[in-house]
């Protein structure tokens, strides 16, 4: 199992890397063929957008791949269908998130509505794909979309210069991306609907598991044993600080400061999801653990601490692409950005490295807790400015906000990195 696991690893990571690299790509796109208004406009939908997919799903691909006692088909399509309800319930507050970033309503609220879907099933597919998907299928999933993004963004921005077109290509770049992912879930819902056609009675097992409680159902050693509430409590919690960045970075200092930070946070916020999904998802979905391991154990630091390095690498490069003038120059306004950022998505680095760990410590209650009281508190830093009328800047906001944000994920870190195998 453990050679299963390394090889996993690997084809994940590489793919991981691979989609990393695409998406990276596509940040410079935007950096090189659209401006800091188009660009701050366009991460406000599709901000607005995975707030209304994170509550939708409601940590629903966690939850395949930390569950392996539910069957997958049957599962992946209880996933769907509960997390589809729960989008059209979200309407409202989405409409109401659209209102509050001053855009215009129906037309921002139409493209954030079938980005959410789209990204929904895409996710879903990721966690379904590692359980069930051959090595070439989880490489697939991962870089296909973004891939397909890049290169539908750069072909129209050339076309779009030849003949004078105008139109929203960033946020038709990213729904075609996010399609081609949501496509490889849906064979996973008809096969099911075609397994439970064929056999009612062990389609009547597998509803009434379905509907028992998540605790009950779970019997290993790893599991997700934390009620709905909670799960959708953290959740919110965590949608909720994300889309505030963009919306309160777009009232307060208005669509280009918001560029500036929101593409360089494209940029560098690609690493922790590559550490998340390349190391703490996979080790999720082989759900194999060991007390002699120490190699295992170890490895997550020297796994967040590479990625914190290529952080910094990240950021050093940006700096020499600004200071080299290799960018527009209405993009300098990203350099009080640097810093800060890096600090920050680093130390999200080392926290994404030890993720898994809770879940394998039957601790995974205390980590939704821990969680949610470190983003009440980067909420409380990063609203205090609007609440109070106080005349900071949207350097020293952004600097106040990230130094929080890294002293809290590094003490959450070394917390996770204490928990033990019983």
């Amino acid at each position: 199992m453990l050679k299963r696991l390394s090889r996993t690893s690997r084809v994940v990571a590489l793919s991981s890397v691979l989609a990393f690299a695409t998406q990276v790509a596509f940040a410079l796109l935007m950096l090189h063929w659209f401006t800091p208004q188009e660009v701050g406009e366009f991460s406000v939908i599709s901000q607005i957008g995975f707030f209304w997919m994170t509550l939708a799903l409601a940590q629903a691909p966690l939850g395949l791949l930390a569950n392996q006692q539910l069957p997958l088909h049957t599962a992946a399509h209880q996933a769907w269908r509960a997390s589809a309800l729960r989008g059209v319930g979200l309407l409202p507050v989405a409409a109401m998130a659209v209102w509050f970033s001053q855009l215009a309503l129906w037309p921002a609220l139409m493209w954030a509505l079938l980005l959410a879907f789209c990204q929904m099933a895409w996710m879903l597919a990721q966690s379904f794909t590692l359980r069930a998907g051959s090595a070439w299928q989880q490489a697939a999933v991962r870089v296909l979309p973004p891939l397909t993004a890049a290169t539908t963004a750069l072909t129209a921005a050339l076309l779009g210069a030849s003949v004078g077109w105008h139109g929203p290509t960033l946020l038709l770049s990213a729904l075609l991306g996010y399609a081609v992912g949501a496509a490889w879930l849906v064979p996973a819902l008809r096969k099911r609907g075609a397994h439970v056609h064929r056999n009612p009675a062990e389609s009547a097992t597998n509803a009434k598991a379905d509907s028992a409680d998540l605790e009950q159902v779970i019997q290993g050693d790893q599991a997700d044993p934390r009620s709905a509430s909670l799960r959708m409590a953290h959740t919110l919690v965590d949608a909720l600080l994300a889309t505030a960045i963009i919306l309160v970075w777009q009232r307060l200092y208005g669509a280009e400061e918001t560029g500036f930070m929101s593409a360089l946070l494209r940029v560098l916020g690609f690493l922790p999801a590559v550490v998340h999904m390349a190391w703490a998802q996979v080790a999720l979905a082989q759900g194999q653990r060991s007390d002699t391991d120490n190699t295992r154990w170890a490895s997550p630091w020297w796994l967040g601490l590479g990625a914190f390095a290529c952080v910094i690498v990240l950021g050093l490069s940006c700096a020499v692409a600004l200071h080299q003038a290799w960018l527009d120059p209405r993009w300098g306004g990203v350099w009080p950005y640097i810093a800060p950022l890096v600090l920050w998505q680093g130390s999200a680095c080392l926290s994404a490295a030890f993720s898994h760990r809770p879940f394998q410590t039957q601790s995974a209650n205390a980590y939704s807790w821990a969680c949610m009281a470190l983003g009440a508190l980067q909420a409380l830093v990063l609203l205090v400015p609007m609440g109070l009328a106080l005349p900071v800047s949207a350097e020293q906001h952004m600097t106040a906000f990230a130094l929080v944000s890294g002293l809290g994920l590094v003490g959450l870190t070394v917390w996770m990195a204490r928990l033990r195998l019983n």
